[in-house]
């Protein structure tokens, strides 16, 4: 296994928790990044110790641009270099295009974009120089099929797809992958509002997914066995895509 680390954005709870867990699992040490969810890091942290893994609350907001180089160097000078990136912080300001207000549009693009966008970045100075990296960017299935009052989610998530295909060819040589999970209803605090009895009946599993399942996911594409895997979105929502 590389020297190195994983750093999970927005891993205080849901997927993004159940994701830090499972590349503990792995062996990874992890940063477990947050922006307010203090207590929902520090938890996710508990639960890696006890199991026997190595983690570190690291607290930043990555939809500001200037605070990428402090997250980074923060688990840097803990770990070593950020070996496993897992772009999964993300928000949601529904409403109808008609009505959504710019800073409501901003925020999103904000978050769950152009923050991937800048992690990545960074990220790949010290994957390229190693020859080894793992980038997986959490899309959903909200970017390729459409879903009225999201627009500037759909947005966020159709372009997240969109850089992960082109930022997997300009490292592929490097050994360096970039790929996506694209989940569709996870049962975490961002779907509470919308997973119910009406929405089942259109997935043909008949339930929501766990953010487990996605965990499980991401951790193989950030696996060593995934190495000839980039560029592409795995798709975790039941089949209802299908």
């Amino acid at each position: 296994m590389h020297e190195g680390c994983a750093l999970v954005t927005g891993g205080a709870g849901g997927i993004g928790g159940a994701t830090a867990l499972a590349l503990a699992e792995a062996g990874w040490p992890v940063g477990v990044n947050y922006r307010a969810n203090a207590d929902g890091a520090a938890s996710v942290v508990a639960a890696i110790e006890r199991a026997g893994g190595r983690a570190a609350p690291i607290q930043a907001d990555v939809s500001d641009p200037e605070a990428i180089d402090g997250l980074f160097e923060s688990l840097e000078e803990r770990f070593g270099a950020v070996l496993v990136l897992v772009n999964n912080a993300g928000v949601r300001a529904d409403g109808l295009s008609l009505q959504l207000r710019d800073e409501q549009w901003d925020q999103v693009i904000d978050t769950n974009l152009s923050a991937a966008f800048r992690t990545t970045r960074r990220a790949l100075r010290a994957m390229i120089r190693e020859r080894f990296g793992r980038i997986v960017n959490v899309a959903s299935i909200v970017g390729p099929r459409a879903n009225a009052g999201q627009s500037n989610y759909a947005a966020s998530k159709a372009g997240l797809i969109g850089f992960t295909k082109s930022a997997a060819v300009e490292v592929a040589k490097r050994g360096v992958t970039v790929n996506a999970v694209a989940p569709g209803f996870v049962e975490t605090a961002l779907t509470a509002d919308v997973v119910g009895d009406e929405v089942f009946g259109e997935i043909p599993a008949r339930r929501a997914g766990t953010p487990e399942e996605v965990a499980a996911c991401v951790r193989f594409l950030a696996s060593e066995e995934a190495g000839y895997v980039t560029g592409t979105t795995l798709t975790v929502d039941g089949g209802l895509s299908a």
